[in-house]
């Protein structure tokens, strides 16, 4: 019960938060839909970056469809509990948000193409929230890896947030982390691609606002527009497509 207590709408701060653990928490060896493994290390061509959209199901379902994307998973980042549990993150004490992790091989997919997916997946200006889903877990938030993600992040988010304005959303609520400075906790075995799984809720709270990501120096996409407008996140539901990830040759 006590875990229940609180106001989940304002982050708890470093002295009241849950103590956490020092163990681990144990993942599957395999990507449930790649195969390959989601836990560092990663071979050295490929770069990783951390994202928050709110309920993480639809969000690593979203990333892990992209071609190019090797691995990914879902856990917690941004609070202060160390290696927390869902129920401790779902009680608004620990300060962590939802988030889901992206390895890519940057010469068939770049930054560019994940930040705009998740840009357009989701509404960044509603604070703590997303959707259905309230609280300091489903808050937005970008943790880059480097310096040049954290350089592109800001850009793309002045870009978009140029773009919301015109289409009359508010300001962009994002949090963002300086570069490699924020821990990422697995979250538990279950939740890691939950919504390819047999028996699985299909559910996700995101809103994509329909607004584009505009041009802007640095954010020239790697994959054709064709991904983008067959594949990209649609107002009201980010998983109404298959589980298998999108392979470049359906893109020609």
């Amino acid at each position: 019960m006590a875990l229940l207590m609180g106001d989940k709408s304002a982050l708890v701060t470093k002295e009241k938060a849950l103590p956490g653990r020092a163990s681990k928490m144990e993942v599957p060896e395999k990507h449930f839909v790649t195969g390959n493994t989601m836990e560092q290390p990663f071979p050295s061509n490929l770069e990783h970056c951390v994202f928050g959209s709110g309920c993480f199901w639809g969000s690593e379902k979203a990333a892990w469809r992209m071609p190019g994307v090797w691995s990914s998973s879902v856990g917690y980042a941004g609070g202060f509990t160390p290696n927390p549990t869902y129920e401790e993150v779902c009680s608004g004490q620990t300060g962590h948000t939802e988030v889901y992790q992206v390895v890519w091989d940057p010469e068939i997919v770049g930054f560019a193409d994940i930040l705009r997916i998740f840009w357009q997946s989701h509404d960044p200006t509603q604070g703590m929230r997303q959707g259905n889903d309230s609280g300091t877990q489903y808050r937005s938030a970008l943790f880059p890896a480097t310096p040049e993600q954290h350089k592109l992040v800001l850009a793309s988010k002045e870009a978009y947030q140029g773009a919301l304005s015109k289409a009359g959303f508010g300001a962009i609520t994002t949090e963002i982390g300086e570069p490699g400075a924020t821990e990422y906790y697995f979250a538990e075995g279950y939740h890691q691609q939950y919504l390819a799984k047999p028996g699985s809720r299909p559910y996700c709270s995101a809103q994509p606002t329909g607004v584009a990501m505009p041009e802007y120096a640095g954010g020239e996409c790697k994959l054709p527009e064709k991904y983008f407008e067959k594949y990209g996140p649609r107002p009201g539901c980010t998983i109404g497509f298959p589980n298998e990830q999108v392979q470049m040759d359906e893109l020609k």
